[in-house]
């Protein structure tokens, strides 16, 4: 393909997505965000476990 016809394919695609508007489907990102926000909060437990151990692991690496 041609630079011209390509630089006419990439126009059309840009003008599509700069101008048509797709419907949102607002109870799907609801569902998305919920299920992220519940993985958020046990990926920042394994964190603070794995940077912050108990006393008693504390205890045993100072020996």
């Amino acid at each position: 393909m041609g630079r011209g016809r390509q630089k006419a394919k990439h126009t059309k695609v840009a003008r599509q997505l700069k101008y048509n508007v797709p419907a949102t489907d607002y109870e799907a990102l609801e569902r998305e965000l919920r299920s992220s926000a519940h993985h958020d909060e046990s990926a920042e437990e394994d964190w603070n476990a794995y940077h912050y151990p108990a006393e008693d692991d504390r205890e045993d690496d100072e020996r």
